[in-house]
């Protein structure tokens, strides 16, 4: 009788402790760094969940856990998630310092936040792909960005704006009419983002004729010669 009372106050103590589940302590995010975020405005999200007990647990997808996203809410300060996608706006990006808050509503129905640091652009630099600019012919203004993640990628005209001291703009092309004779362009940049990064490079114009031409001009005279004789 003894032992038995005994093993009841045993079971007494036991059962109410293991009959706590563990809590979500904290929330991770994570975003996929190959998707380009430094260009594009969607990557793959990851959560992990840190429970009071020291286990976690990931989501579908990116993390390749066994938590389905259906089992969480997650709203952003910019954009919206969907199914481990991210999908943010580029301007409101900027004005958060390339930061993203997300609230999380976990299974136990508690709500949680995270930030996401976003790849920042720190410089910009011109790689013209030739050395001086040919009359009447489209010269591409190839310019590219340097971003906090180390990586590089060219720009476009979504991110930077681009004035010349002669010629004519078309989209990022530089065109200069056939009849000209300036001997060099200045062309500015400017990141729309950032204003404090901006170029100007100074691109000479190409003065003598290409050999092709030459050599058409050449047969041309050749042509007019066996003629008159």
């Amino acid at each position: 009788m003894l032992k038995y009372l005994l093993l009841c106050t045993v079971f007494s103590f036991t059962l109410p402790a293991n009959a706590q589940q563990a809590k979500v302590a904290r929330i991770t995010a994570f975003y996929d760094a190959d998707a380009v975020t430094e260009l594009y405005n969607t990557a793959p999200l990851g959560i992990r969940l840190t429970y009071t007990d020291s286990s976690t647990q990931q989501t579908t997808g990116l993390l390749e856990g066994n938590l389905r996203w259906n089992k969480l809410t997650v709203n952003s300060n910019n954009g919206q998630v969907q199914n481990g996608v991210l999908r943010f706006n580029r301007e409101q990006l900027v004005k958060d310092n390339y930061r993203i808050t997300l609230t999380v509503t976990t299974p136990d129905n508690a709500t949680h936040q995270a930030a996401l640091q976003l790849p920042v652009i720190t410089g910009i630099r011109f790689n013209h792909y030739a050395d001086s600019i040919k009359r009447d012919i489209r010269f591409y203004l190839n310019i590219e960005g340097k971003f906090s993640s180390g990586k590089v990628f060219p720009l476009d005209t979504s991110a930077v704006r681009f004035a010349a001291s002669d010629g004519k703009l078309i989209g990022q092309d530089l065109l200069l009419p056939k009849n000209d004779t300036i001997k060099s362009v200045t062309v500015e940049a400017w990141c729309k983002h950032n204003n404090r990064l901006y170029l100007r490079s100074v691109i000479p114009v190409k003065q003598a004729p290409d050999a092709d031409s030459l050599i058409m001009k050449n047969t041309d005279d050749l042509f007019k010669k066996k003629r008159r004789n």
